[in-house]
């Protein structure tokens, strides 16, 4: 019976093709990559050797050894096609991890094709697989189902697998993967009894065809300018491994100074930088022998990702890359060099999620370079990146179960020499993470929305107390109370204020509005309008932290303001003349206008009467108080104003 070599033919087309696509598109890098590229070379091979093993046998007699060696090839390659895929499988699922920690699994991957590759081997000896009859023609033995039985029990455990991964694909990929199964049993079960008919490997190729095509796409998952992993894939693999629960470890690697390289070198230039960097980073994992995947994510950022059996060597591979990209780079006929933060992070244990890991990222190039290789886990306990993942949550549950408490830090009066005034500051403790800074929670609020239900209830505390005796016999003047950038823009402002001084029945002249440097920059009609109706009802205004802005002079003059808050950069004056010269014409200048100024951040006594020598009216800090609770606040007041 002479077997048809067509399909076979248009196997090997299609495969050739895919090998050379692959290799052009660059998805040569990664272990996705390498597994596929294993298959669909392990398949061409296979055909390959199909082809070579039927061409002698429809010679006739003749050619035994050729005939020998061509069908073991072919037999013994072709079997381990099933279980590479599978290893593919297991790549794409990211559940390495999971087969390492499981005997079991291990031996029902490794067991099958081990006994297969014996009986081939046997069989060159005893024909038990396949053996050639009187007429030199290929005849199965009776041991031959053993390698169709040995295919479907790997087809068996590829769609068990991956029907138990399922979640960890999107549903376009899953179902494209799980249909190669049956198409790989129909075909097997064709040539098993219709031998003439060499369909399996055709359908195999087509499999394939359909993977690169639907799920190995190059645009989703390389970077076309470094051959490295993209974005897209860098988010995908990191959100299976979260999902998994496999433990990894990255090295972050962000050029701090990309964007002003970029400028200055121009885009061709970066491309040679981007490329020159990969090329260090390729040779680190090349020299080490290192199974890595790496990603580059766009604006000089790098993420290398390593499994639990490199973790013991992880530092050392940090800091090697990092006094790697020390030296300069020759870039047209320049030198330029690189500011390359580089950092471990542990993963799950320093961060949890795609999200975390993302903005911990970002937020890294905020980072001080300093030329060592940085740690997570002693960054996020001091820049609160764990607070900022959960802040919105914490803000939702501060509102619902009340966990603000407003705070005062009285102003001490130089003329009147007494606290004659307070600034209301907001104080948030959560349970989980104790006292939060409004450095981070404010910015958050403004961001979300809630700052608007936060500024409400500042304001009603604050109120409540101006309306309560207790204030009222401590004779202070006013409270003051900040408003947010957010809040000066929101639409009605102005009466909801007035009307809270109504409800409670207190003046316009007990409350003090500051706003700051970047509120008063915005020029838009709606804030402009709150001003103007606050200040008709009487209303006063304070400026909170001038000097950290661009101080617009016009624009100061011409807004209602009634008090200059200096901030506390302004108390570093000690030794510096220049500085000195700069903070007295400013006073004089406040004083010209007509305005008062309150200087910010006083702790010590020489501060104060620096100060006090210099006509400032009001002065706060560390030195008479830090902000207090309200019953504190009240204590102080009364002592110290008696």
């Amino acid at each position: 019976m002479e077997k048809i070599l067509y399909f076979d033919y248009s196997a090997a087309v299609i495969l050739v093709v895919l090998v050379a696509s692959m290799w052009l598109r660059k998805m040569t890098k990664g272990r996705q990559n390498h597994y596929l590229l294993a298959v669909i070379g392990m398949s061409l091979v296979v055909v390959l050797a199909d082809i070579c093993a039927v061409q002698l046998d429809n010679m006739g007699m003749g050619n035994v050894l050729g005939k020998y060696i061509s069908h073991t090839i072919y037999l013994l390659l072709h079997n381990w096609t099933t279980p590479i895929y599978i290893l593919y499988l297991i790549s794409l699922t990211d559940t390495w991890h999971k087969i390492r920690n499981s005997l079991i699994l291990r031996i029902v991957l490794i067991l099958p094709i081990t006994i297969v590759n014996i009986a081939l081997i046997v069989n060159l000896f005893v024909p038990i697989i396949f053996y050639l009859d009187e007429q030199d023609t290929y005849t199965r033995g009776l041991g031959f189902p053993l390698l169709y039985i040995t295919t479907v029990l790997y087809l068996i455990f590829g769609i068990v697998y991956l029907c138990r991964y399922r979640k960890l694909l999107p549903p376009l990929r899953y179902l494209s993967l799980l249909l190669m199964f049956p198409m790989g049993i129909f075909s097997t079960v064709i040539q098993f009894f219709f031998p003439q008919y060499l369909v399996e490997m055709f359908v195999q190729s087509i499999c394939l065809l359909l993977i690169v095509m639907v799920i190995q796409r190059p645009e989703e998952r390389i970077d076309l300018e470094t051959g490295l992993g993209s974005l897209n894939a860098y988010a995908e693999d990191m959100r299976r491994s979260f999902e998994n629960e496999k433990p990894v470890k990255l090295i972050l690697i962000n050029i701090a100074n990309y964007e002003a390289l970029r400028d200055m070198i121009g885009y061709s230039g970066m491309k040679e930088m981007l490329y020159q960097v990969t090329g260090i980073l390729t040779d680190l994992v090349k020299r080490h022998k290192i199974q890595t995947d790496m990603y580059y994510i766009g604006n000089g950022t790098f993420r290398l990702t390593f499994e639990e059996r490199y973790f013991h060597e992880l530092e050392t591979y940090a800091e090697e890359l990092n006094e790697y990209l020390k030296p300069n780079l020759k870039l047209k006929q320049m030198e330029v060099n690189l500011l390359a933060c580089v950092c471990i992070v542990n993963c799950p244990e320093d961060i949890s999620d795609v999200d975390s890991l993302f903005a911990f990222g970002k937020a890294l190039n905020s980072e001080t370079y300093v030329g060592e290789v940085l740690y997570a886990d002693s960054l996020l306990r001091v820049g609160h990146y764990d607070v900022k993942r959960d802040i919105d949550r914490i803000l939702e549950n501060a509102i619902s179960n009340h966990k603000f408490e407003v705070y005062y830090q009285p102003i001490y009066s130089v003329k009147a020499e007494q606290f004659q005034s307070a600034e209301a500051l907001l104080r948030l403790r959560d349970e989980t993470y104790g006292f939060i800074s409004p450095e981070v929670f404010i910015p958050a609020a403004e961001k979300n929305g809630t700052i608007h239900k936060i500024g409400e209830y500042v304001l009603e505390e604050v109120c409540h107390f101006i309306a309560s005796q207790e204030f009222k016999e401590l004779g202070m003047e006013y409270i003051e109370v900040n408003l947010s950038v957010a809040q000066c823009m929101e639409q009605g402002l102005s009466r909801k204020i007035i009307e809270m001084l109504k409800k409670y029945q207190i003046s316009t002249r007990s409350i003090n509005l500051e706003i700051t440097e970047t509120a008063y920059s915005f020029s838009q009609n709606i804030m402009m309008e709150n001003l103007k109706n606050l200040t008709k009802a009487g209303i006063r205004f304070s400026l909170d932290d001038y000097g950290t802005g661009y101080s617009n002079m016009q624009r100061i003059a011409l807004m209602p303001f009634d008090l200059i808050k200096l901030d506390k950069s302004f108390t570093n004056v000690e030794g510096n003349t220049k500085m000195r010269i700069v903070l007295e014409n400013t006073i004089q200048m406040i004083k010209n206008m007509g305005m008062e100024t309150v200087v910010e951040g006083v702790e010590t006594a020489e501060m104060v009467k620096t100060f006090s020598d210099l006509q400032c009216e009001y002065i706060q800090g560390y030195y008479y108080s830090k902000p207090l609770p309200k019953e504190e606040f009240v204590k102080f007041i009364k002592n110290a104003n008696a």
